[in-house]
């Protein structure tokens, strides 16, 4: 419940920073979402993810998470909708979304005809 009372705050802060709301982390990305990859700062609770940040940096980056690879959201998980299934450029990877809050993606806007319907 608490990350989803964070994630509207962000939104709103980011506005008035001026930043584009294209620009998000991918851990707040949906099923069907396409972008690129800005930026990996593996900076984020740095004791949750059971590695230090360094390590989580690295290997992130090792998994082809670099500046510039399009990725596209491809599944969520049942449960909390956690893991997320991405695709960086021709490779699929599966990651826990406290992983992904580390990496800022801009997505395209989505035209009405592309959303998925979700049941």
């Amino acid at each position: 419940m608490h990350d989803m009372l964070a994630q509207p705050i962000e939104a709103v802060a980011a506005a008035q920073a001026g930043i584009d709301p294209a620009v998000r982390r991918l851990s707040q990305a949906r099923p069907g979402d396409v972008g690129v990859i800005l930026d990996v700062r593996a900076e984020t609770h740095p004791g949750d993810h059971g590695v230090g940040v360094e390590e989580l940096q690295r290997r992130l980056l090792e998994f082809g998470f670099v500046e510039g690879a399009e990725i596209e959201v491809l599944h969520e998980g049942v449960i909390r909708h956690d893991p997320i299934a991405v695709r960086i450029d021709d490779m699929r990877v599966a990651l826990r979304r406290r992983d992904a809050e580390d990496i800022w993606v801009r997505f395209a806007m989505r035209s009405p005809a592309r959303r998925r319907r979700r049941s």
